[in-house]
């Protein structure tokens, strides 16, 4: 399967069957950018649309996250070796590194990478362990996987070792790198919308920890009971929560220029 691009043209884009994806992925994009947890033009999302996964939606390369459109998104095939020697070709990383993981990772349907602020201020520390702290924080309680085999670009070798982190969590945090959540088996829109809103609230998560660390003083650390029982509390409602984070974004802003 070559790289494809699809074409706006007018109502014909919405005949496309990854149609309600594209402009889902597209709005996590802008709105990323909006709250400014983007890089330059790199950093990188994707969304598995076959079966076995092997088949998704990237972003094109060079694209600034604030001017993405759904009919920009890449359609790419991760067993395809001729991908980056195409002039439409995605950016080496994000080829590699979601490559990979719809490859190797079929049960990972929607996996966003990034390097914000304090998420990866998290990943420079000794110890990327997240204290429960604050609600925030024990949503993610027992949910994360620290990632401490960093070796350079997630290139080759190196994107292959990260598709080994993928566990049960939903955010895996790369040391010396960033963050990547990932959303599991379950229905299209929720995946997007689920590992948006982790990402939303994990990264909500390491800024209140980075401040508190500021400060000097002692933490306030709730106990491994009471860190347990609101991360489940969290996972009672956090898909309802996440699929109305996500219209709330794609309701603000909806129009042409979006497609």
């Amino acid at each position: 399967m070559s790289v494809a691009i699809m074409k706006n043209t007018g109502s014909g884009i919405e005949n496309d069957p990854h149609f309600e994806a594209r402009c889902d992925l597209a709005a996590v994009f802008r709105w990323t950018a909006r709250m400014d947890m983007h890089e330059a033009v790199v950093n990188h999302f994707s969304y598995a649309v076959s079966d076995d996964g092997s088949q998704f939606l990237v972003n094109p390369n060079g694209r600034h996250f604030s001017r993405i459109r759904a009919s920009e998104l890449l359609l790419v095939d991760a067993n395809d070796d001729e991908t980056l020697s195409r002039a439409d070709a995605p950016e080496p990383t994000a080829w590699y590194i979601h490559g990979a993981m719809h490859r190797n990772v079929s049960h990972a349907r929607c996996i966003l990478h990034l390097h914000p602020r304090y998420a990866t201020v998290l990943a420079s520390l000794a110890d990327s362990t997240l204290p429960p702290i604050d609600q925030n924080t024990m949503r993610f309680y027992g949910r994360t996987v620290v990632d401490d085999g960093f070796d350079g670009l997630g290139l080759g070798d190196e994107a292959e070792r990260l598709t080994r982190q993928v566990q049960d969590c939903p955010i895996i945090i790369m040391g010396n790198h960033g963050v990547m959540a990932v959303a599991q088996n379950i229905a299209l829109a929720q995946n997007i919308a689920l590992a948006f809103d982790d990402l939303y609230y994990f990264e909500r998560a390491c800024e209140n920890y980075i401040l508190a660390l500021q400060t000097g003083k002692r933490l306030r650390i709730a106990t491994d009971e009471v860190a347990q029982k609101t991360s489940e509390q969290w996972q009672g409602y956090v898909q309802e929560l996440a699929d109305a984070h996500l219209r709330a974004y794609r309701h603000r802003r909806s129009g042409p220029e979006n497609v």
